[in-house]
């Protein structure tokens, strides 16, 4: 029987697509797990895969072969409206170019995601992630007005708000500058670690991979725990 211990589960995962008639394996033979309450990195330069597998384990891709499971659940055995559903329940994202919509304000954007699964009445909670981020007072502006660094602190509260079981992270610094993403990183440390969330970040960056628990790292297809 599984562990109860283990949020992410990766079995035997393939994932290959087809590139000027020819077909490209991307990932081969995925084994690997991540526990709950994990800071792991997913170390790999980049077209190594690592969006890939964040697809996977998010249930936006779905592997050819193997199994990606979730808290106990396949998410290659869910139709994709189960999945949609799951997603927007479990899960939380944070992107490299923050995925805000221009014509929603901060507060607008926060909320839009609680709205989608009926959690309305979890929007004081955002709020106060706002201000535990020094962005209160910014909750009527929209992403134009805000500094790069201001969009990410938005877009780390909009992946919390819902209290997903899992964060999953796009290259979070790879939009800024040095001091940006150390506050960005800051913030994964006090938000994330406070709660006991489990945190997945694809990186390339190793000062990232510096803060993790854990790190994977990515290279011809396959993941290990050993540096290449």
């Amino acid at each position: 029987m599984p562990s109860p211990d283990i949020l992410v589960r990766l079995a035997d995962v393939a994932y290959r697509y087809r590139e000027g008639g020819r077909e490209r394996a991307v990932l081969q033979d995925v084994q690997g797990e991540i526990r709950r309450g994990e800071y792991v990195v997913l170390l790999g330069q980049s077209g190594s895969g690592k969006t890939t597998l964040l697809n996977l384990v998010a249930g936006l891709d779905l592997p050819q072969a193997g199994e990606v499971s979730v808290d106990g659940v396949a998410l290659n055995r869910l139709g994709e409206r189960e999945r949609t559903l799951f997603r927007r329940r479990r899960i939380g994202f944070v992107y490299q170019f923050f995925n805000l919509l221009p014509t929603l304000s901060v507060a607008e954007n926060i909320l839009l995601p609680l709205e989608l699964i009926g959690a309305d009445a979890m929007g004081g909670k955002a709020r106060e992630l706002l201000r535990e981020v020094g962005l209160a007072e910014r909750a009527d502006s929209f992403p134009d007005q805000l500094s790069g660094g201001e969009q990410q602190r938005v877009a780390v509260v909009r992946a919390l708000a819902h209290d997903p079981l899992l964060l999953l992270a796009d290259e979070p610094t790879g939009n800024l500058d040095s001091h940006s993403g150390e506050q960005v990183l800051a913030l994964f440390d006090r938000l994330i670690r406070a709660r006991g969330k489990t945190l997945l970040v694809a990186t390339h960056n190793r000062e990232v991979a510096a803060r993790a628990d854990r790190v994977l790292y990515l290279r011809d297809g396959r993941l290990s725990e050993e540096p290449p």
